[in-house]
């Protein structure tokens, strides 16, 4: 019922739909790529990659932020603002039941901005080619793309949920979100410039999934941080996050 509602909610505002269309745009981009390195052969230079779709991912990123900001930062706060997390969880609805159908809106629209347009970037250049033979050499990009992006959208999306019951305003939920990324990200770039290492990229959670994202991907790691560390940050950081949500969603239940 909730994440009905919700992504009815979402999919009502044109401003948002717009938002998803121009989220496809590198899609597009890369499409006409793919089809320019099957049909030209002065255009052998843009034939795909595995990495061609681990980058693909990477430019999704700025998309990810914006979606994230613009749907998830009032699924909770505007109903702590109207008082109606009272009245979801008076009726036979569980606080579990309540954050997880939260956490499916977000989700949904997330992995329509990553995994949808991936994956359906692999099948154009199945069709393009009009052979098996990539698909055949890369075979683990399916597992990748689907590992990587759930590994994405459930950090990001629990990282704004959790932020979202802290407050009552959706706006300063926003702020407080940038703020997360951007400032473990510029700690991390001071860090990097005094010591001219990679070792701290493990404070940013932007550089934690940059790496484990490279090592799905098979790909050589880019900071010196070893991947398992990168990686139990994030772990950490999503058990926190459903930490706070279980404190902040009990604290307003009401008993019948």
């Amino acid at each position: 019922m909730i994440t009905r509602a919700g992504l009815r909610t979402m999919l009502a505002k044109r401003m948002f739909l717009g938002l998803l269309l121009v989220a496809w745009f590198p899609f597009f981009v890369r499409a006409v790529q793919i089809y320019a390195a099957a049909n030209l052969p002065q255009a052998a230079f843009l034939k795909p990659t595995a990495e061609t779709f681990r980058q693909f991912l990477d430019q999704q990123s700025i998309f990810v932020f914006f979606v994230t900001v613009y749907v998830g930062a009032g699924l909770i706060a505007n109903d702590r603002r109207a008082n109606a997390l009272q009245i979801y969880l008076s009726k036979p609805l569980t606080r579990a039941e309540y954050v997880f159908g939260k956490l499916a809106i977000l989700v949904t629209f997330l992995l329509a901005v990553t995994w949808a347009p991936a994956m359906v970037l692999l099948l154009v250049q199945i069709a393009f080619a009009g052979n098996f033979t990539f698909l055949q050499n890369n075979l683990y990009l399916f597992p990748a793309i689907t590992v990587f992006a759930a590994v994405e959208v459930i950090t990001v999306a629990a990282t704004m949920l959790a932020l979202s019951s802290l407050s009552k305003s959706a706006r300063y939920v926003a702020i407080l979100y940038a703020m997360v990324l951007f400032f473990t990200s510029a700690i991390y770039g001071v860090l990097y410039a005094v010591t001219r290492s990679s070792s701290f990229s493990w404070i940013s959670l932007s550089a934690d999934l940059e790496q484990v994202g490279n090592i799905i991907f098979r790909m050589p790691a880019k900071y010196d941080t070893p991947w398992p560390v990168s990686l139990l940050v994030i772990v950490v950081t999503v058990a926190l996050c459903g930490w706070v949500l279980e404190r902040r969603v009990r604290g307003v239940e009401v008993v019948s």
